[in-house]
């Protein structure tokens, strides 16, 4: 079965403000999301993992052609490689946070259910 949240670009070393790898998921809604994970203060000393869901304010996707396209209006709307996506000046807006996924694994799965929303609502 095909995932309806394309993954796009993966990277182990990122300009995020992040020590982990992030993924980059082209949406049926012609967005790309991305998805980190970074530690946060659970107690004095103690510390956890969570993962941050943001969407791309520089790009945007074409599902159908899987094409990654530039939101700038000065640039021309030609498809761009896939490792733009992740630069050290990105804009994105994180919408989503979350302290109970355990992996990417199951962050991919959550964007999965998300793009099936998003086609079935389509």
């Amino acid at each position: 079965m095909e995932s309806p949240a394309k993954l796009i670009y993966q990277t182990y070393a990122t300009y995020l403000p992040t020590a982990f790898p992030a993924q980059y998921y082209g949406m049926p809604n012609g967005k790309i999301y991305l998805v980190f994970s970074r530690y946060y203060n659970v107690a004095f000393e103690k510390s956890g993992l969570e993962f941050v869901f943001a969407e791309h304010q520089d790009y945007s996707f074409d599902y159908e052609s899987e094409a990654i396209l530039p939101l700038n209006k000065l640039q021309k709307r030609t498809s761009v490689f896939s490792e733009h996506v992740d630069t050290p000046k990105s804009k994105f807006n994180i919408f989503s946070t979350s302290r109970e996924l355990r992996s990417y694994g199951e962050a991919h799965a959550f964007l999965n259910l998300q793009a099936s929303r998003m086609k079935s609502s389509a």
